[in-house]
């Protein structure tokens, strides 16, 4: 019997498909400016690389906090309502960042983020389970990919723009810093900080519009239907714990969302590192999601006519294994073009682990959807750890007479082997983790 279906029929998806594709375009350029933010933040408030990489912690880790509340919220008001208050909670926190650039000061900055993550939570919460159930299961891979499409392409804009906007003139900035006198750097760090306030405020009045918007938008009631008991599927369960398929996928996502946030906030930083001039490095980000984009358009025309979702998630994982290789085996711009390549191993991972993740679950897929957007924090978690890895290695590397310059680059290089135990985790899930579990209870 079917696992997770829908009871909108297909022809009554398309207003919706476009509808939730625009939430996706919206925090998808949310997101990805946080490859333009890291350097940006780490040269006005003066950090190291690790406390840089926070500006990505602020934001992920804000769905392990507000998942579980966001679901309950969107099971009390609806769809539509929901997604219309994250929309205005992302438009709160995009107003933060004008006191925290006029104090210029680090936490505020990452109080303005992490309420921005409370908003895409919510919206976040409610659009990926709708698109994977909108319409039949074995398809849902295909939708996701369309909306990464919208999601990426969006986050190539926002780097793009934010790039231009925060990152103009950085490297000159930098020079002055090491010879200005303490008033000098006073002044050129706070006229750097208000480059933030018109973006953002920009930012606010846009998503206010949308927030409002959205509450008349045509968005159809769909539910996962429940498995058939006789069947001993997921009506026969009384726990979400009795899925070891749904652990092992939430473990999965929060390791993927993790190298994900690696290839598109560190590249820009990793480029500097190297010696690439800023003016060059502030398009890289752009590189890995172009690379997202084209991927997520093959999935959407192969999926699931002429490749299976688990098969699509084995190629990824494989290639994420053989471009970590590459990047820490070469040099300079070669190095950065493989980090941007995993855009291409980290595009079918969240279309291909949603729905192999839903199977089975039935009446327990919005408490699963919920576990799912929580496992997002791995972007909180992992970008950091990378950040400490450098900043070790480098210091360890200066040690033994390197200079820092040649040692930041090195241990920037040497420190992605940190994408290794999560590709080959994500790897284990297309072969057999995503069945555990499954094999007795699905006819």
């Amino acid at each position: 019997m079917s696992t997770t279906t829908s009871t909108v029929q297909p022809k009554n998806t398309i207003v919706p498909i476009a509808i939730i594709a625009g939430l996706f375009f919206i925090f998808g350029f949310v997101t990805w400016i946080n490859g333009a933010l890291i350097p940006f933040m780490k040269t006005i408030n003066e950090l190291t690389d690790a406390q840089a990489y926070l500006v990505a912690s602020a934001s992920y880790i804000s769905f392990v906090v507000m998942a579980l509340p966001a679901s309950y919220i969107i099971k009390k008001i609806g769809f539509r309502k929901g997604m219309s208050l994250g929309l205005i909670v992302m438009a709160i926190g995009a107003l933060v960042f004008i006191p925290a650039a006029e104090a210029r000061t680090y936490w505020m900055f990452l109080a303005a983020i992490f309420i921005q993550g409370l908003g895409m939570t919510l919206l976040q919460t409610a659009s990926n389970p709708y698109i994977t159930i909108l319409g039949p299961i074995e398809s849902a891979a295909r939708r996701i990919s369309i909306m990464g499409i919208a999601n990426k392409v969006a986050g190539a804009l926002g780097s793009l723009i934010f790039g231009a906007i925060l990152l103009s003139g950085i490297d000159g900035v930098n020079e002055k810093l090491n010879t200005a006198s303490a008033d000098e750097k006073a002044t050129l760090l706070n006229t750097m900080a208000d480059s933030v306030v018109t973006p953002y405020i920009v930012m606010a009045v846009v998503l206010v519009i949308l927030g409002v918007l959205i509450r008349k938008a045509p968005l159809p009631h769909v539910e996962a239907e429940p498995i058939d008991e006789t069947q001993g599927g997921a009506s026969a369960k009384t726990s979400i714990f009795q899925f070891p398929h749904l652990w092992l996928g939430v473990l999965a996502l929060f390791l993927y969302v993790g190298v994900e946030v690696i290839a598109g906030d560190t590249i820009i930083s990793y480029g500097i590192s190297l010696g690439i001039p800023v003016a060059e490095a502030k398009y890289f980000t752009m590189y890995t999601l172009f690379a997202m984009v084209a991927m997520y358009a093959l999935g959407a025309l192969l999926i699931p006519k002429y490749l299976k979702q688990d098969l699509a998630l084995k190629i990824s994982a494989v290639l994420g294994i053989i471009f970590t290789v590459c990047i820490i085996f070469t040099t300079g711009f070669t190095s950065v073009l493989f980090v941007a390549a995993l855009g291409l191993a980290n595009a079918l991972v969240w279309p291909a682990i949603w729905p192999l993740t839903l199977e089975g679950l039935g009446k327990f897929t919005k408490t699963a959807s919920a576990l799912l957007i929580m496992a997002i924090s791995g972007g909180a978690i992992i970008p950091p750890l990378y950040g400490s890895f450098v900043d070790s290695n480098k210091m360890e590397l200066m040690a033994q007479g390197m200079d820092e310059a040649t040692a930041l680059a090195q241990a920037s290089t040497g420190s992605y082997w940190i994408l290794f135990p999560c590709y080959i985790f994500i790897l284990y899930y297309a072969i057999a983790g995503h069945k555990v579990g499954l094999k007795k209870s699905i006819k």
